[in-house]
């Protein structure tokens, strides 16, 4: 795997396809290879070629001791854009990496072609403040969830009743986290939206198209919180998928890779 050297950190970094490129960004403590599980397969057959990267804190990425900012996470991802070459071009986030995607189209809109923000939020309302607090309390107690437990907690909490409902693909999700447990893998990066604050206004300055999608049970970023991200950038679309929570990129792939590209090609 090929690795580019930006703002003071190694990431990693894997490109497929060929067109228009199309940079995913994920979100916190996954690797950028889940979007080779549904995403990249689909915009490459769409004529796109795309770039994906571990961030800072997920192996082979270099993975530095304490917090990160969303700052530092911004200037990573523009470093890699400047570095590869591939600016203007569409930026496709998850989670933390649409957070990523919303500052960098702030900073950089030469940079960028087009947005898509994947369950985002510009804010985080009572309860989703209250899971950041119980989560770095956990965290820095030191104790070490067994990873059948873990494994529990993130279907429970990223997933859709649909899913959770489905003896199959239930199954399937409990041993894929079981066997790949996150641990303490994103410590540093969940960090970098605590003190997100309410970024609703400085969104109104985003001058790139843009697209939210929002999943229909995400316990993590609710629509109601994606709608107001779509609300505050000026003509952001918004496509709500239902039956799929936090993960519903691979719960519903079909779906989000049909708004993937019928967004993109308009662009």
């Amino acid at each position: 795997m090929p690795f580019v050297n930006t703002n003071g950190v190694r990431l990693s970094y894997q490109r497929s396809g060929s067109g228009t490129p199309v940079l995913l960004i994920m979100g916190s403590s996954a690797s950028g290879r889940v979007w080779t599980m549904h995403q990249t397969p689909a915009l490459n057959r769409a004529g796109y070629e795309t770039v994906t990267f571990d961030n800072r804190g997920i192996a082979p990425s270099d993975t530095p001791e304490g917090d990160y900012t969303l700052a530092e996470l911004v200037a990573d991802t523009r470093g890699l854009v400047e570095q590869l070459g591939l600016g203007p071009c569409h930026v496709v986030g998850t989670s933390l990496g649409s957070m990523i995607a919303q500052e960098l189209a702030l900073a950089a809109p030469e940079l960028v072609r087009s947005v898509v923000l994947i369950a985002s939020r510009a804010r985080s309302d009572a309860f989703r403040r209250a899971q950041n607090a119980a989560d770095r309390v956990l965290r820095e107690s030191g104790v070490r969830l067994p990873a059948g437990y873990e494994a529990v907690k993130t279907v429970t909490e990223m997933f859709s009743p649909a899913t959770l409902n489905d003896d199959a693909a239930v199954t399937t999700m409990l041993e894929l986290f079981e066997l790949t447990g996150s641990g303490n893998a994103s410590a540093g990066q969940a960090a970098a939206v605590e003190n997100l604050g309410d970024r609703r206004e400085t969104l109104r300055g985003i001058t790139v198209p843009c697209r939210a999608i929002a999943f229909g049970d995400d316990l993590v970023c609710p629509p109601h919180l994606v709608a107001e991200v779509a609300d505050a950038i000026p003509g952001c679309d918004l496509v709500e998928i239902p039956d799929c929570g936090h993960l519903g990129y691979l719960e519903r792939p079909d779906e989000v890779n049909s708004a993937l590209v019928e967004f993109l090609d308009k662009y």
